[in-house]
């Protein structure tokens, strides 16, 4: 499967980093008909709900997503039909069994803002009127079609009757759309499988003057300008992408003018410029603090720069340096082509090439990484310094839809790798270096407090998963409640650290046999026997059913996906 998704990519155009939207809307035909030559494409129900006009909507999703490996099938509701289409039975969208709903809501839907006479208790019962009625969709829809459901928040007001006191006055309509975006936000800390699409910092980046064109409203009912419409699908598809595991996983860096200024080789570590001594060393300061954050919520970050090592180790001890040389889960400085150290660091991390993101300040190393790995993402970050952050945030590329412990602890797990590869080069017999590692295993049934880990375990693992199913937050929630099913989830710790959990089993009853939906492990804790303890808890789970041997398990697929 990964040789003909590379076949594919080498012969399809990217919709580019960062994207040309007069670009994508003038040649959206012609990009599909490119985009859709992909093999391997994952098939996703998406369902549209309107409150304004979605058809240009829908149809540059749809390139994102390709461009993402997901072939989507589309369900559009009619023309501001959104709340009777969900609120009632529908039996054509229970048919069409979304495997997510997106509900498009905006600012013209709002039904009813603050008049000048409100008190603030009334100012409050319209706030209570309008989210009810969203939060009667989001559980009609959420109980009808168990499916994640993707919600708009609201943009600003384009025009404020109150001026510069719309902000802070309680009948002011910007204060109304902070309010009920609060509440919004709230709901969603609440509820797994409910996903906000910002549209509040999108229309706020993008310029209200740009969002809102009143010929494109009043002449086709659309509730966003034309020309926003590929900024907004490039934001939405970034959140479905990351629900069914799409999302890149690890950052390949230059080092001479990408993270700091100058060539340490040439100019020496005390010379590079990185801090607030000069606006270009701010700016490059910027962007590694921007890539520590990243770092800080589990994006790996690595190095591919041409350098002696030790001249590049050096720049990392610069005294205005965000960044550190163990804020690397791989460092390659040599003299090799740039391809090949990403290859080595693929490796090295053990991860697959199509999960890495490449940035460097040079357009020649660019368009070679391009052609010589193309399965690599290559954002066209341009020469200005002060725009890379801003590349990278909007590109969507690393988007979460949630935050786990394994995330936050994600540099630590491979550091304690690394130390853990360095031990085993002391050992010959592979036996007695498991043994000095001194491991316990936790292997239980789903427990609630580990829903969002398993199901994002799910939906990221490809290289060592028996069957590469992928399930919602909703899906393994149930599981965990079914009587029928065997959910299992397995924590591993040694003498270095906790790995966190690193594997999951769902098998279901068929009477006398089990069958395997799912089997996946963690790349980080291979070849240590976790399988083995895996299968005897299965064995001993399902034993506790009836009496049936080992050999009535079964599994939909005989070989790991590669």
């Amino acid at each position: 499967m990964t040789e003909d998704r590379t076949e594919a990519r080498q012969m399809t155009p990217s919709l580019g980093i960062p994207i040309n939207p007069q670009h994508i809307l003038r040649k959206k035909k012609a990009l599909k008909r490119q985009l859709a030559q992909q093999t391997g494409l994952l098939k996703k129900r998406i369902a549209i709900l309107g409150g304004s006009t979605t058809a240009e909507i829908r149809d540059v999703l749809e390139l994102f997503l390709l461009e993402g490996g997901i072939e989507p099938e589309f369900y559009e509701s009619e023309y501001n039909q959104y709340y009777q289409e969900l609120a009632f039975e529908n039996e054509r969208l229970r048919n069409f069994a979304p495997d997510v709903i997106f509900i498009h809501t905006t600012g013209v839907n709002i039904q009813s803002f603050p008049a000048l006479t409100d008190t603030r208790d009334d100012v409050v019962k319209r706030l209570d009127e309008e989210f009810l009625a969203y939060t009667h969709l989001w559980q009609r829809a959420s109980a009808a079609y168990a499916c994640p459901i993707i919600q708009n928040n609201f943009e600003n007001p384009f025009l404020r009757p109150l001026g510069n006191l719309d902000f802070s006055d309680h009948r002011g309509r910007t204060s109304f759309i902070r309010s009920l975006n609060d509440r919004i936000a709230s709901y969603a800390q609440d509820h797994a499988n409910f996903y906000v699409h910002d549209i509040n910092h999108l229309s706020a980046s993008l310029g209200l003057e740009r969002w809102f064109n009143r010929k494109d409203w009043y002449s086709y009912k659309y509730a966003l300008a034309f020309e926003c419409i590929p900024a907004f699908a490039q934001n939405l598809a970034a959140i479905v992408k990351a629900i069914f595991g799409k999302t890149k996983k690890a950052l390949v860096l230059d080092l001479d003018n990408t993270l700091w200024g100058g060539v340490i080789g040439d100019d020496g570590a005390d010379q590079i410029k990185i801090g607030n001594d000069s606006a270009v060393g701010e700016a490059h300061a910027e962007l590694q603090a921007y890539l520590r954050q990243l770092r800080d919520r589990g994006v790996l970050l690595s190095v591919s720069s041409k350098n002696d090592l030790q001249n590049a180790r050096e720049g990392f001890n610069h005294p205005h340096t965000v960044l550190r040389f163990e804020d690397f889960a791989a460092f390659q400085a040599n003299w090799e082509p740039k391809s090949e150290n990403i290859k080595a660091i693929a490796s090295q991390i053990n991860i697959g090439i199509d999960s890495l993101v490449f940035l460097d300040d040079n357009p020649s190393e660019r368009e070679l990484v391009k052609q010589q790995v193309p399965e690599v993402t290559v954002p066209d970050v341009g020469d200005d310094i002060a725009k890379y952050a801003t590349i990278l945030d909007r590109s969507g590329l690393f988007e979460p839809i949630s935050i786990s412990k394994e995330d936050l602890n994600r540099a630590r797990y491979y550091e304690a790798n690394a130390n853990r590869t360095q031990m085993q080069s002391q050992f010959v017999d592979y036996g007695k270096y498991l043994d000095s590692l001194d491991m316990s295993a936790e292997i239980v049934p789903f427990k609630r407090k580990n829903l969002d880990r398993i199901t994002q375990l799910t939906n990221k693992t490809n290289q060592f998963n028996l069957t590469t199913r992928r399930y919602t937050n909703a899906e393994i929630e149930a599981i965990a409640q079914n009587p029928d099913m065997i959910g299992l989830s397995g924590q591993l710790k040694d003498k270095f650290g906790d790995n966190g959990l690193i594997s999951v089993v769902i098998g279901a009853r068929h009477g006398q046999r089990v069958e395997i939906d799912l089997w996946l492990m963690s790349c980080r804790v291979l070849k240590r026997d976790m399988e083995l303890a895996m299968f005897d808890e299965l064995v001993a789970t399902g034993s506790r059913w009836t009496s049936w041997p080992a050999s009535r398990l079964w599994a939909r697929s005989s070989k790991p996906s590669s």
